[in-house]
């Protein structure tokens, strides 16, 4: 429990310095504009770029009109915000890194942040988060920077949101509220979108409030009203609600239907025998970064929290000429949502069903054990813990040398690379060669010329050893898989039968 004694004792109010360090920090890159000489070689074409920056909020820009006799009254301004954590376990830098990657994720949205604090308590208050007399500090502090909203560090219940409300006379959200909001902006796809928008409406329906005439009846059944009605009615809010229950089930039924479409790509890479590579990790971990350097795939790269959302498949080629499809799949993140894992478990059935994970972390954060444990109970929540994984330490160019040290001594199978550079590409794909399952059947065969249909299967399908051209054929030496080994059985030559 907090003590009753000052506010320094028990309350930690970050400084003003806050924005330019811990907040810095959380995103982990110099945040450098993209420059199409300088990155360009590295990132592809970065398609999305352009669309990305047409619209963007500006800070200190105010369209307020001096007449409000004019037609229109607006004003146009970022929202200035104050975070709010409660620090409950571990030490005092992982409560500041949790409360930094709140502020990422604020500016991510598209917030100012004015201040930060942090208390100290067993747990958070049933009632208003922070306890009753921390939010009125917490008034105070709205007072004194001008905020219009408090972001919570955690997952607030419906009551906690209307009392702290009620206290500080602001608007009041929590951490998942604000990944919503972020998701919500950078879904693109139709899937996305729909995944979103189940996770939202899952998030608001044991929220919902009432003002007013809100709650009151309606008319009851009958047609028409007046003299057939019977009983009370349902009230606005039941309405709401049922709606919404109406959406969701509506929701689910079109993202079933989208992961049919899917699962038919995969079966037809399976008839193939076409292995797949999974690029998983922590958000800002530089997993779209890695997929561009491997593929040249042109994803969007952004120095932001959940820049690309929507999942990127590419082909690819190991060094030995073996075809395989790479992966990015939506970042993760500490606390994710699980509404969001729900929404998204078909999105994430790509790593699942993968032959490989590539487990993207950031070498050159602070604490990346913790990014780590994030990420592998999201793989452990979809099913995914049997795949194979390689963990890339990314970012190796702006890491501490003693942090990727320690990564790869616990890490026994990891490699140091970096995405920006292109140190350790080479060794990565050597180790996704050696790793990617392998055909099972070793076969040499003489193929007519007349069928070059079967050469080109063993090339995609299989793993060539040797290959001569004689005067009756393509004579073959391939390790492939049974399917393929039953069709060029009948051309293996009578002295190796």
């Amino acid at each position: 429990m907090t003590s009753s004694s000052s506010p320094s004792q028990d309350t930690k109010r970050l400084a003003h310095d806050y924005p330019e360090g811990l907040r810095a920090d959380a995103l982990m890159e110099e945040d450098v504009a993209w420059s199409h000489e300088i990155d360009g070689e590295r990132d592809g074409e970065q398609f999305d770029r352009s669309e990305r920056a047409a619209l963007r909020r500006v800070a200190g820009l105010s369209t307020e009109l001096e007449d409000v006799t004019e037609v229109e009254y607006r004003q146009l301004r970022l929202e200035r915000v104050v975070l709010v954590g409660v620090w409950t376990t571990g030490t005092v830098q992982d409560a500041d890194n949790s409360l930094a990657e709140l502020a990422a994720l604020a500016e991510t949205a598209g917030a100012l942040v004015l201040d930060g604090v942090i208390q100290r308590r067993d747990k958070p208050d049933a009632a208003t988060y922070i306890g009753s007399g921390k939010a009125l500090e917490l008034r105070d502090i709205v007072l004194e920077t001008g905020a219009d909203t408090v972001i919570c560090d955690g997952e607030l219940s419906p009551g906690q949101l209307i009392q702290l409300e009620d206290v500080v006379k602001v608007k009041v959200i929590d951490r998942t509220a604000l990944i919503l909001d972020i998701f919500a902006q950078h879904a693109k796809s139709r899937e996305g979108k729909a995944q979103v928008s189940l996770a939202q409406m899952q998030y608001m329906l044991p929220r919902l409030r009432g003002w007013g005439q809100s709650l009151s009846r309606q008319m009851g059944g009958g047609k028409g009203g007046g003299l057939a009605t019977r009983g009370p009615g349902e009230t606005k809010i039941e309405t709401d609600r049922r709606r919404i229950r109406e959406k969701m089930a509506k929701m689910r039924r079109e993202i079933a239907d989208m992961k049919t479409g899917r699962e038919i790509k995969r079966q037809e890479r399976r008839r193939h025998k076409v292995p797949s590579v999974a690029i998983a990790g922590y958000t800002n971990a530089g997993k779209s970064s890695l997929l561009n350097r491997l593929t040249g795939a042109g994803v969007l790269v952004e120095n932001a929290l959940f820049a690309t959302l929507d999942p990127t498949v590419r082909r690819a080629e190991t060094p030995s000429g073996r075809l395989y499809t790479l992966a990015d799949t939506v970042g993760f993140v500490r606390h994710l949502p699980h509404h969001l894992v729900e929404a998204f478990r078909s999105t994430m059935e790509e790593v699942g069903d993968s032959d490989l994970i590539l487990h993207v972390v950031d070498g050159s954060h602070p604490v990346p054990e913790e990014q780590l444990a994030a990420v592998r109970e999201v793989i452990r929540d979809v099913g995914a813990t049997d795949v194979p994984e390689i963990v890339v330490i990314n970012k190796a160019d702006a890491a501490d040398p003693l942090v990727l040290q320690r990564l790869l001594r616990v890490e026994k199978r990891s490699i140091a690379v970096s995405a920006r550079t292109g140190q350790g590409i080479e060794e990565l794909l050597a180790l996704i060669d050696n790793d990617l399952p392998r055909p099972s059947v070793e076969i040499e065969a003489v193929v007519p010329y007349t069928h070059g249909k079967l050469v080109a299967r063993a090339h995609t399908e299989g793993e060539v050893i040797s290959e001569e051209h004689t005067a009756e054929g393509t004579l073959l030496k391939v390790r492939v898989h049974e399917e393929l080994a039953a069709d060029l059985a009948p051309y293996v030559p009578a002295s190796l039968a």
